[in-house]
């Protein structure tokens, strides 16, 4: 089997996206899991650059890693000076990685126009850096940045680059789309060319300003790069990096390409997920392959299919990368869909019963009032269920009333009163919250963990309002999600109203009626 090897860049070109920044201690825990799912070079950030990347390179030396390799990333010498006379050069050396990433100027504009040096300087730029590292013992990557304008505008000067990095004892010479703008035919062919002329692995290291950093890619490696560059979820400066998470299943089960060890890349979508924890960003649920919506299916005629042979619509199994199969409730999701969804709370239920046919006509009356279940299935449970006849209330309320402050004192700006009534026993409480809904769902849980001590161990995880018709201001109907967990699972439920405190307080109760339904209350 043909082998790549891959180049994360997700601690230092993923720390450049807008809204990205991280610390040391995120930068360890993301070596650790990249390094637990194979990858075999991590680069890490340039250490001249702040005082966080020399502290984490200090730390990492302690660090045994099985799989991955440090890389430190830095530029060419400064113009006109000795390589062990610049600054940046000297604390490359001394991060005291084993490998290090140097980046220099292909392209001729860049060179003329941004460094203001001539053409020479630059390829003695990077004939020194690059000789001065190999000097040292160290293995050296060089990525050949704006290589593809460079190429396009001059590509005689563009190839004398490579050539000088090569003849300095460049390990890997990397082709850089630095402005993401190339496509994908573009960089097949300039790749093919390259592979040919120099008798080392070639790279690919693409953005995506166009869309095309995954494709750019595997038309790179098609061609005979051997190094691939990108960033988990495809984080980055301006639209991102390729992303990883698309390219190494892409690789790996489409074209049979290795890139991690094989048993690993069921655990590429819990890991792009970690990226996107530790990286303060929603992950991207439309995600090819890691995201929930990779394998979710809403079509009545669809899902049929699914469950008859998956492979009529999924390209490859979910289990494959660690995802899962999402079959979604919703007014077109079909009636074997619902029906299965009904005889989980009462099996007696049979395809064409009333019951069946009730369900499904209320599933769609909802869904025109703005429910959307398909990210709710408890609220449309605990619907079914009243349908049904099988519901039972663990509570009832009596009333609740809430005051909003203004202006807040200590960020506490609203209170909620509530009486509740638990069998024959009531509950009259308040408690202060930092709006409406916080002060409402304090309200309600200091009332009913009287009653349910396993109260305590929810918590509210997510919250989210949508505005279901803006053409009515602040009439408008809402829909509030909420996603609550107990530690061990999470659930999320709905609530639809032109009131938001209406709409929050549906979505609270069913919250809390699962847990207790879950628990056997």
């Amino acid at each position: 089997m043909r082998k790549v090897v891959i180049f994360d860049s997700t601690l230092r070109d993923g720390a450049q996206a807008k809204g990205i920044s991280f610390t040391v201690e995120d930068k360890i825990k993301l070596v650790k899991a990249l390094d637990a799912i194979g990858i075999w070079y991590i680069e890490a950030g340039n250490p001249g650059s702040n005082p966080k990347d020399l502290e984490f390179f200090e730390r990492i030396k302690e660090l045994k890693l099985p799989n991955a390799r440090i890389i430190a990333f830095g530029a060419t010498r400064r113009m006109n000076i000795k390589a062990e006379d610049d600054e940046n050069i000297i604390s490359l050396l001394n991060a005291g990685t084993k490998a290090v990433a140097i980046f220099g100027k292909t392209w001729d504009f860049h060179v003329t126009d941004v460094l203001k040096t001539t053409l020479e300087e630059n390829l003695r730029m990077i004939r020194d850096t690059i000789a001065f590292f190999k000097e040292r013992g160290r293995e050296v990557v060089f990525d050949a940045e704006h290589f593809f304008d460079g190429y396009s505008a001059n590509p005689e000067y563009a190839m004398q680059t490579l050539k000088t990095a090569f003849d300095a004892g460049a390990d890997t010479l990397c082709l850089c789309d630095t402005n993401g703008g190339a496509f994908p035919k573009q960089v097949q062919e300039v790749t093919r060319k390259v592979v040919k002329v120099f008798k080392v692995p070639i790279g690919i290291h693409c953005h995506n300003d166009s869309g095309m950093a995954v494709a750019n890619t595997i038309m790179a490696v098609t061609a005979g790069a051997k190094q691939v560059q990108g960033t988990f979820t495809g984080i980055g400066e301006r639209c991102g990096n390729a992303n990883l998470s698309t390219i190494i299943p892409n690789l790996q089960l489409k074209l049979g390409i290795k890139c991690i060890p094989h048993e690993r890349i069921k655990n590429i979508t819990a890991t792009a997920r970690y990226v996107s924890e530790i990286a303060n960003v929603v992950h991207d649920e439309r995600a090819p392959y890691v995201g929930a919506n990779a394998f979710a299916h809403k079509g009545g005629m669809h899902i049929d299919a699914v469950r008859k042979n998956p492979v009529s619509f999924e390209h490859v199994s979910p289990e494959e990368v660690g995802n899962a199969r999402d079959i979604l409730l919703s007014e077109v999701a079909g009636r074997s869909t619902i029906l299965e969804k009904i005889r989980e709370i009462d099996p007696t239920v049979i395809k064409g019963s009333p019951e069946a046919r009730m369900v499904l006509n209320r599933l769609k009356e909802l869904e025109h009032e703005g429910f959307q279940y398909e990210g709710a299935e408890i609220s449309f449970e605990l619907e079914i269920q009243k349908l049904l006849g099988k519901y039972k209330p663990v509570f009832e309320l009596q009333e609740f009333k809430v005051i909003v402050d203004e202006p807040a004192v200590e960020n506490l700006s609203s209170v909620a009163m509530i009486k509740i009534k638990v069998g024959e026993q009531s509950e009259i409480t308040a408690a202060e919250g930092d709006g409406p809904v916080n002060a409402l769902d304090r309200a309600l849980r200091k009332a009913l963990e009287r009653f349910f001590p396993q109260i305590k161990e929810m918590k509210l995880k997510d919250y989210k309002v949508r505005v279901l018709d803006s053409t009515s201001a602040t009439a408008a109907k809402v829909r509030v999600h909420i996603e609550s967990t107990d530690g061990k699972n999470s659930w999320t439920t709905i609530g639809v109203s032109t009131d938001i405190i209406h709409a929050s307080w549906q979505a609270l109760v069913d919250s809390i009626e699962y847990k207790l339904m879950k628990d056997g209350i």
